[in-house]
């Protein structure tokens, strides 16, 4: 059985930066334990399984699909870079003439859009409360050591912890961070963290980001990941609040980098666009 595979690069418009996906189209259903072999062999942050949903559809002209997303180690709810990257491959190699692709979850509908030459995805938004440190404690110096931490929250809905750092801390000190994520899984004694976000305030006035961030998630077997729709889901609630805004630039700061535009609506839902880049296509044989 053939299976077309295409490795995108999500939250960029340039080969090699952003965040890769892969993404497979299936014409037929796939063994269950086949989605897992797949994505342990792609060995990227997310796999991307597209499936049409009833006989009859079309990778071209239908604009309902259903949408699962893989790790190496385990399927996971939600992934936006995995979306935009399933999205960029209908509507740029599929040439799907629809304008809104509709993608059943486990996080329920998703929807994506062009604008331009960004794809905008329609996510969720997760409030996160105020976090007791001593709970936490470990996890953060395993984190960030002694740097001063001026606020911290927990997403119960999707099990992150943001850390928002000190605003005397600037970008560079973010992206200069060492963090040995593995250490996350002995230092979090409470069982109830999946995801760690580090944050920063950024400097918005004129043309700049207005928060810089880097997630991690060993848990699910991704040490760092390099641009996440999904932390920003979270992100992009806490910050609106912050900043009294609704329109946001945001930055994700790891290695390969980022850039993702925010729009917070009034429906509790968030829409964040970002580019692409498709970088290989071939088969699963």
């Amino acid at each position: 059985m053939q299976i077309p595979i295409f490795t995108v690069d999500a939250f960029t418009n340039r080969p090699f930066s952003g965040n890769p996906a892969a993404v497979c189209l299936l014409e037929n259903d796939l063994d269950e334990d086949l989605h897992q072999k797949i994505a342990t062999e792609m060995n990227l942050s997310e796999t991307a399984f597209i499936r049409k949903l009833k006989p009859g559809d079309d990778f071209t002209k239908s604009s309902c699909f259903g949408l699962r997303w893989f790790t190496p180690a385990n399927e996971v709810p939600l992934c936006g870079h995995a979306t935009l990257a399933s999205a960029a491959v209908l509507f740029h190699i599929q040439k799907n003439t629809n304008s809104v692709l509709t993608f059943v979850t486990l996080s329920g509908e998703l929807k994506a859009r062009q604008v331009k030459d960004h794809i905008v995805l329609d996510l969720p938004l997760y409030t996160a409360y105020p976090q007791e440190l001593k709970e936490v404690e470990e996890l953060i110096k395993a984190a960030v050591g002694d740097m001063t931490v001026q606020d911290l929250r927990y997403s119960p809905d999707t099990k992150k912890l943001l850390v928002r750092l000190s605003d005397t801390y600037e970008r560079a000190v973010l992206e200069e961070l060492k963090v040995s994520a593995q250490r996350f899984l002995s230092a979090e004694k409470t069982g109830k963290v999946k995801g760690l976000i580090l944050t920063v305030k950024g400097n918005s006035s004129g043309k700049g980001h207005d928060f810089y961030s880097r997630y991690f998630a060993p848990w699910y077997g991704v040490l760092e990941d390099p641009v996440t729709g999904s932390a920003h889901a979270v992100l992009s609630s806490y910050w609106s609040e912050q900043l009294g805004k609704k329109e946001m630039l945001a930055f994700q700061c790891s290695r390969r980098g980022g850039e993702l535009k925010i729009s917070v609506r009034n429906d509790g839902r968030v829409d964040i666009a970002g580019q692409s880049a498709v970088v290989l296509k071939g088969n699963l044989t």
